[in-house]
């Protein structure tokens, strides 16, 4: 246990509770008020509270998630509509101040609920790939140029650099098996074993940066019906994102998702299942230390997809 608790990167900075929270809108957005919230959830970067049941507004927790917050602001007003999924635009962007140093914003509410609270199985993933497949074709062909204008960032936290990642991930692996929630490491380090040396990330692709289970939205019959959390959207290279297929859909899913978002070359397809181990992990560690249920099970599910023929 001792390792975990000295690395948690999801530990708040700064807790946003339902008062000060419903105080904060109120002052800046009287057209809200009187403000009726419900805790809508807590991530590693913000504290989100449903209002007037009609509004998510989302209230930093770690001074990182500032820029992140931001950068929505710019971005998805300008991408959103010309993607074939939903995404929260920021409606009311809230200014820091006295009672809260930084800035937060509201968003209108989309249907549906997480992927991993949904819980979806093998039938409903397959499904599931052409759509996340359209979707990501169609965020995948904003030019470079343009999302840069928009103040799309370049990658500044090496995700993909593996030097850098490939440690931390095997730290967090270790974390599970210590912890008792990966019994047999070992046919996970075939992944490690098939990374490319010598690769080295594009920067020239607009990604979400952060796509898995709790970030896409599925309706009552399972089907995707929003993709949300656009903090770490950035002009990184495209397998960041193509790794939800190789983590979140089975691998009889495959070629239905490869069939619409169009080949990728065996480098990309090995960098991706390094990104899904990468996210499996955590969130298998994470969701341990919250005691999360939900997002244990969707990250084993990842760590068995990974791994079967």
């Amino acid at each position: 246990m001792g390792p975990l608790l000295m690395n948690r990167p999801w530990t708040a900075e700064r807790d946003v509770s339902a008062d000060l929270a419903q105080a904060l809108i109120e002052t800046q957005f009287p057209s809200l008020a009187p403000a009726r919230l419900a805790s809508f959830g807590i991530g590693w970067d913000n504290t989100a509270f449903l209002v007037n049941d009609a509004w998510v507004f989302r209230f930093p927790r770690r001074e990182i998630a500032v820029e992140l917050i931001e950068t929505e602001a710019r971005l998805l007003p300008v991408i959103a509509r010309r993607l074939p999924l939903p995404v929260p635009v920021p409606t009311f962007v809230g200014a820091p101040g006295e009672r809260f140093p930084w800035p937060f914003a509201g968003y209108e509410v989309i249907a549906g609920r997480t992927a991993c609270v949904a819980d979806l199985d093998d039938r409903q993933r397959h499904a599931a790939a052409p759509v996340l497949a359209e979707f990501l074709a169609r965020l995948h062909a904003v030019g470079a140029d343009e999302a840069r204008t928009l103040g799309a960032p370049p990658d500044t936290i090496r995700r993909m650099d593996v030097a850098y990642r490939a440690p931390r991930i095997a730290e967090r692996l270790a974390q599970c098996v210590e912890l008792g929630l990966v019994d047999d490491p070992g046919p996970l380090g075939a992944i490690f074993d098939e990374v490319p040396a010598s690769w080295t990330p594009a920067g020239n692709t607009l990604v979400h940066g952060d796509l898995y289970a709790r970030h896409l939205l599925v309706d009552d019959g399972g089907r995707p019906s929003g993709i949300i959390d656009w903090g770490d959207v950035h002009l990184g290279d495209r397998s960041e994102d193509v790794s939800i297929a190789a983590g979140f859909l089975p691998p009889s899913a495959h070629d239905a998702f490869f069939n619409v978002y169009g080949e990728v070359d065996e480098d990309t397809w090995r960098m991706a299942r390094f990104r899904a181990l990468h996210a499996a992990v955590l969130v298998l560690v994470y969701g341990h230390d919250i005691g999360d249920t939900d997002l244990q099970r969707e990250a084993r599910a990842s760590l068995r997809f990974l791994i079967t023929p």
